[in-house]
Parts: structure tokens; C-alpha cells; sequence
């Protein structure tokens, strides 16, 4: 779907509007955080209920330590989306994705599909061949995105328990179930 590999620059940006199909405005970005937009990260998970929101010192580590497995993306100085995620250090060829986070204004275009596919493409990443990830069964966007994920990669996808409420102490939370979505090549993405 967003094809960026070629359309990659020395700070992983990636130019939407050179892309058949998508947005006409050739100012949409994508690129790794820094450490510097972890208050505006902040600012837009906050804006992105029911995402959970974490400290801005989550989001600096994120951004410092983890940059190859999250992703930016905005349009023109407005930052419109957030995707965190890691490789699991006992299984590094699973990329888990954390959150996804689109602000309302962007929302309905299928950014956070392209996100993740962006993310997909790093060459950092190319050892990857499952997304897990956890999903309210509420959460019925997210839901929907990570499916058509799934079926861009022509892989499966399967769900099993995970959290439970009960582990979430006395704060109240949805049951957070995994999805699974691989076997997978990255070069699929």
C-alpha cells in the first residue's frame, strides 16, 4: 500500500503525496522521533482517548531509545500520528506494537495502516515476521486496522488471552487480548 522505500531520505521521511493513492498533500511526512518531540507525542496521545497516556520521560525513551521501532507523522508543522512499538530481545524476529495513536483530524484515512507499513520497511526491521500487539475487543478501529495489516501481508492473524483486567490492580481497564499477525516477510510490507 505506501510504498516509501525508494522514497526514503537520510532522516527516514517519506513523502506521501509522491505515492499513487494517497493524500494530495505533498507535505505528509514520516519519520523516526528524536528526543525533542517527545512533549509533542505527549500531547497527541492525549488527544487520542481511550489510549492510555504515559509520561512524557515514557515518551523521551521511546524517542531516544527506541526510534527505529516507532514512527512520526504529520503534515506540514502538525503532528498527526504515533506509532510505538519494540523487538522482543528473546524473539527479534516479533516487532510488538505498543500504540498507535492518530489525532481525530486524521483519522479515517488510513494512516495507521501506513504507519505500520512504514515501520515494516526499515531495514532495521527486515528480520521481522510476526506484529504482535494487545486490543481492547471494544477497540473495534484498531482492530480493524491490524486486519488489514494482516491481509496486506497475505498472513494470518489469530488472538489469545493476554492481560487480563484483574492484572491491572485496583485501575480499571478492558481486557487486553494479543493479536498475532505472521508468518510474514517484511519485504511483504
Amino acid at each position: 500500500m505506501t510504498d516509501c522505500a525508494s522514497l526514503f531520505t537520510p532522516n527516514d521521511s517519506c513523502a506521501a503525496g509522491a505515492r499513487a493513492g494517497a493524500p494530495a498533500d505533498a507535505r505528509e511526512w514520516m519519520r523516526a522521533p528524536g528526543k525533542t518531540d517527545a512533549a509533542g507525542i505527549h500531547r497527541l496521545v492525549a488527544d487520542c482517548p481511550p489510549l492510555d497516556l504515559n509520561s512524557v520521560y515514557t515518551y523521551l525513551l521511546l524517542s531516544e531509545h527506541f526510534a527505529g521501532t516507532c514512527v512520526l507523522a504529520g503534515s506540514g508543522d502538525a503532528l498527526e500520528g504515533f506509532v510505538s512499538g519494540y523487538v522482543l530481545a528473546q524473539r527479534p524476529d516479533v516487532l510488538f506494537v505498543w500504540q498507535v495513536a492518530v489525532h481525530e483530524r486524521a483519522r479515517g484515512k488510513g494512516l495507521g495502516l501506513r504507519m505500520l507499513r512504514h515501520l515494516l520497511r526499515r531495514p532495521g526491521l527486515a528480520a521481522v515476521q510476526y506484529v504482535e500487539t494487545t486490543v481492547s475487543p471494544g477497540n473495534l478501529a484498531s482492530r480493524g486496522m491490524f486486519a488489514g495489516l494482516a491481509r496486506g501481508l497475505a498472513a494470518g492473524m489469530r488472538e489469545e488471552p493476554f492481560f487480563e483486567p484483574g492484572l491491572f490492580g485496583q485501575a480499571s481497564h478492558d481486557d487486553e487480548p494479543l493479536l498475532r499477525i505472521g508468518p510474514f516477510q517484511a519485504a511483504a510490507a
